[in-house]
């Protein structure tokens, strides 16, 4: 079977959390008996992907693959006949849309990775409202037609699966869920990054107003002023995402551009991860933080219901007093836990469960 990855995610930002997901997707593609993978993409001229993905013959910026005209072109103007002569027998779009516009050839399959719906359902981080309008259009009509056109369509979770069931209904059938793939971190934890502290909470991930982080600092200023224990906050992400007074809080502290090492440090050595999202298709940074042995606090409401393990911490996310109260609890020191059960959790995560699960699903795509 030749089976052909958009790998557009990986080309653009290599460490995003898609990214690391259609990493993962096209190892465990490589592991199976008589399966071929090729890399589907597009680069500038001199970018090394072009030494291992098949690409169109023209340049495209790096900076740019997700415009609508760039996406247009590759998804119509190269995609459907690269799948011809590559004589593929297996597409897979990896980003929530991008199958070919165009004709399908005979025995070829489609498969569509749907990570969340929230570019429709949510306010998602654009520059003006001008352009958040015009990308909420194009990607509706873009994850529309994906999902329309797909033999299946594989989410991360069952609230993914669920909210793609409300706002296409009838796609139901061809719906199934592949949990997120959180393998084991490939380097062993490196010293901490410059200004951390020996106790501390940690937040990943800030960008998208979904991740209510402004929020969450409000709650942690406060608690922090009633009650000394509540440590220092680490957060991986930018203090540009949230307005200024927030960003420069005493006791604040920003990372960003971190290796594994460091990422799999910060995992290791915080107190707790708090994922205080009101909207999560999967929720990679908890599973990480449970597969290093740390504690988590989640938000209710969305993907984090399943994710988590039932010994996690919980709040409503718009419950400023529920939040601060679970705060309290957590900020005793020297609170002693121990990692296995959460390192237990996060194996459901890990390889083993996945491949058998893409295993599964391929098998059954192909009957």
């Amino acid at each position: 079977m030749r089976v052909a990855l958009d790998y557009r995610p990986a080309t653009v930002a290599p460490s995003s959390g898609i990214a690391r997901q259609v990493k993962a997707l096209e190892q465990a593609l490589r592991t199976l008996d008589d399966t071929q993978v090729l890399l589907f993409s597009e680069a500038p001229l001199d970018h090394p992907q072009r030494e291992t993905a098949v690409c169109p013959a023209w340049a495209s910026p790096l900076e740019g693959l997700q415009r609508p005209q760039v996406r247009l072109r590759f998804e119509r103007g190269f995609l459907p006949r690269a799948i011809r002569e590559e004589r593929i027998d297996l597409y897979i779009a990896t980003a929530n849309m991008g199958l070919p516009l165009g004709h399908k050839p005979a025995g070829t399959r489609y498969v569509l990775v749907l990570h969340d719906l929230f570019q429709l359902t949510h306010r998602n981080f654009h520059r003006s409202r001008l352009k958040a309008m015009a990308y909420r259009l194009i990607d509706g009509a873009s994850i529309a037609w994906s999902v329309w056109r797909a033999d299946r369509v594989w989410c991360p979770s069952q609230f993914s699966c669920d909210e793609a069931t409300r706002l296409f209904p009838w796609a139901r059938a061809k719906l199934r869920v592949l949990h997120n793939l959180v393998p084991a971190f490939s380097e062993a934890p490196q010293a901490l990054p410059e200004g951390v502290p020996s106790r501390y909470w940690l937040v990943v991930g800030t960008r998208e107003p979904r991740k209510n982080i402004e929020f969450f600092l409000r709650q942690w200023q406060a608690s922090r002023a009633n009650n000394p224990n509540v440590p220092d906050l680490v957060l991986v992400g930018h203090a540009s995402d949230v307005p200024a007074p927030l960003g420069e809080l005493a006791g604040l502290h920003w990372c960003n551009g971190l290796s594994d090492g460091q990422l799999h440090a910060l995992y290791h050595h915080t107190a707790c991860l708090w994922q205080p999202s009101y909207a999560e298709g999967f929720g990679l940074p908890v599973v990480e933080a449970l597969s290093a042995g740390t504690p988590v606090a989640v938000a209710r409401g969305s993907a984090l219901d399943e994710i988590a393990p039932p010994m996690a911490a919980r709040f409503d996310p718009h419950d400023a007093e529920q939040l601060q109260k679970v705060m309290a609890s957590l900020a005793a020191p020297g609170i002693k836990v121990d990692p296995e059960p959460q390192r237990a959790w996060a194996r459901r995560f890990a390889e083993p469960a996945y491949r058998l699960r893409l295993d599964t699903l391929l098998k059954e795509l192909n009957r």
